[in-house]
């Protein structure tokens, strides 16, 4: 269940901070956001797939680790991918 190539590709276009940015925050959490959609989807049909639940569990606990880091180094960008990706209300 990963995300395709020409998905990951726009993510890091619109998300980054020039063409091959993958290591920033904003990537990465953009990136695991796109994953965890993809998890949920999963989920409606097959609501028994437990070693899948594991890994969006850790999914999320990943991405809840890079936005307490952009938060805590830089709350503007925090708040400006979070406002992006529709996280918080």
């Amino acid at each position: 269940m990963a995300v395709d190539k020409d998905v990951k590709q726009g993510i890091i276009e619109k998300y980054g901070f020039h063409e091959k940015d993958t290591g920033s925050p904003e990537v990465q959490i953009a990136l695991l956001t796109e994953r965890l959609k993809i998890l949920t989807e999963h989920f409606k049909e097959h609501k028994h797939d437990n070693n899948n639940k594991r890994s969006l569990y850790k999914l999320v606990g990943r991405r809840k680790k890079f936005l307490k880091y952009l938060r805590e180094k830089d709350f503007n960008r925090y708040k400006e991918i979070v406002l992006k990706l529709g996280l918080r209300k």
